[in-house]
């Protein structure tokens, strides 16, 4: 580094490197969101700086959100910016699965194999060693970048990444069994007899009853009605889960009677309109400007007793089936969001949370957001990546 401060120009190598140090984090277990990308780009962009130290606190404030990933930054900074050759042997080869961690290490001993296996590509390891060699380079063979992408974070994704797994998303379905009504239909091998048509045919004939007849139930398709947490943590997720929704709700053989969708963050939006279009990017864009509050703040109890008060008698029915999709990072009032979901559960037939923050295997309901909603929804998934999605549809349909 120079002492003079650098700014990345405009086609220069400084943005390159920055991205190719992202994906060396994002390898080593680091979540950095495409919005984290821009920001620090931005922020080198507009603070640059005068040495090492500097540039380390720009990206280090701007990348990191957890203070368990320091270490890992910490390790892959030094290793990635202390050699220029680091640069051309950026994340070629190593597949997750070639990462062993030993749980009995300390953490900054993990924090440094891991930032290793990042930078470092295995066909540069020496020539003595041909056995290994070969077996890394066929597991890597069978795992094929479409698996990989299916199991990846929407966070961590990139922008081409982001529209290929929004292609496979809209090509989901969420197929559902249709619900038992009251009511009965005229079916001559019903199982049930019809006593109202039978003596109706009898009457017609001076009473005298020659066939008895039979009916079976009316069968009818639910409701489905999303609510989407469009905050700042949830923007991601919220927009390729609008893919599936615009799917379903585009569907020709549809299994649902209706499809509502409401974003909520610091207010509650109606879109089930912008989702009528027929083209995905149109809704998108349509539901963008209708949603001003898009990653802002988080109330969902608010949202919840807007949703109550105004929308719920009218897109709810019997047997209705509600998708919650947030976080539970409430910022709001948890008495009132106490009130709210409980209202919530008991007017549709099925509450069904997906939540991001399942993606994590030490995932704990500590939030009291999250504590609050827990007891009242019938069913809490994650909703993090294609094949979490996938898993949510094919139960969904499975019941």
């Amino acid at each position: 580094m120079s002492n003079a401060a650098i700014l990345p120009p405009s086609g220069g190598r400084l943005v390159d490197n920055i991205v190719h140090f992202i994906r060396a984090l994002r390898k080593s277990g680091v979540p950095v969101g495409t919005s984290q990308v821009q920001t620090a780009i931005s922020a080198v962009h507009r603070a640059g700086f005068s040495n090492k130290v500097d540039f380390y606190y720009t990206l280090r404030a701007t990348l990191i959100t957890r203070p368990d990933h320091l270490v890992l930054f910490h390790q892959v900074f030094s290793m990635f910016w202390r050699d220029p050759e680091y640069l051309e042997r950026m994340i070629h080869m190593l597949s997750p699965l070639l990462r062993q961690d030993a749980d009995s290490q300390k953490q900054d001993q993990a924090a440094a194999r891991r930032a290793m296996d990042a930078l470092t590509d295995p066909s540069s390891t020496p020539q003595n060693r041909p056995e290994k060699q070969e077996m890394q380079a066929d597991v890597q063979a069978s795992w094929s970048d479409k698996e990989i992408l299916r199991q990846m974070d929407f966070e961590q994704m990139s922008v081409a990444e982001i529209n290929e797994a929004s292609r496979a998303i809209a090509s989901l379905s969420l197929p559902v069994e249709p619900l038992r009504s009251r009511r009965f239909r005229a079916d001559a091998s019903g199982a049930k007899p019809d006593i109202r048509a039978t003596l109706a045919k009898a009457m017609r004939r001076g009473g005298n009853i020659q066939s008895i007849a039979r009916k079976s139930p009316r069968y009818r398709p639910p409701k489905l009605v999303a609510l989407c947490d469009i905050s700042g943590s949830m923007s991601v997720y919220s927009r390729l889960i609008m893919h599936l929704l615009h799917a379903i709700n585009r569907a020709s053989d549809a299994d649902w009677a209706a499809v509502n969708a409401f974003t909520f963050g610091t207010q509650l939006t109606n879109i089930s309109r912008a989702l009528n279009l027929k083209d995905v990017d149109a809704a998108l864009s349509a539901i963008g400007q209708q949603s001003p509050d898009w990653q802002g703040g988080t109330r969902i109890g608010q949202a919840l007793y807007r949703f109550n008060r105004d929308w719920s008698r009218r897109v709810l029915g019997q047997g209705s089936v509600v998708l919650l999709i947030t976080d539970g990072l409430e910022r709001g009032d948890t008495a009132l969001l106490e009130v709210e979901i409980a209202r919530l559960a008991r007017s549709c037939r099925k509450l069904i949370w997906l939540n991001p923050l399942l993606r994590w295997q030490d995932f704990a309901p500590k939030a009291a957001g999250i504590k609050t909603i827990l007891p009242h929804v019938d069913e809490f998934l994650p909703c993090h990546s294609v094949d979490s999605l996938t898993d949510f549809a094919n139960a969904l349909s499975a019941r």
